[in-house]
């Protein structure tokens, strides 16, 4: 959630709202907002917004959306979600939060949109 240089919602090169090649919220090939194959945006394997096993939003261990230990949701160190020093490189696929979330509801995954906003405060 930090807007300045590298954070994830840093709009400037290598932030995470970066719309530019590469970036966290490019919708191009290889871009956390792209909604094909392997992007932030995806639903099917592999996926970011993929609720199967090991996908984005599933909520199993492993899952990008698990608030266990190791979860891209888990707050402790380890997690996706940990804000501490030291935090380790984030475990999910997705675009920044904002961008997730407005996804989530625009495509009636309104549960799981709640449990991301929750998670960082945002509801």
């Amino acid at each position: 959630m930090y807007t300045g240089v590298g954070g994830g919602l840093y709009t400037g090169v290598g932030g995470g709202a970066y719309t530019g090649v590469g970036g966290g919220a490019y919708t191009g090939v290889g871009g956390g907002a792209y909604t094909g194959v392997g992007g932030g945006l995806y639903t099917g394997p592999g996926g970011g917004c993929y609720s199967g096993p090991g996908g984005g939003l599933y909520t199993g261990p492993g899952g990008g959306c698990y608030t266990g230990p190791g979860g891209g949701l888990y707050t402790g160190p380890g997690g996706g979600a940990y804000s501490g020093p030291s935090s380790p490189a984030l475990r999910r696929n997705w675009p920044p939060i904002p961008i997730l979330l407005a996804y989530l509801r625009q495509h009636g995954l309104s549960s799981q949109a709640q449990l991301v906003a929750q998670v960082y405060g945002l509801n």
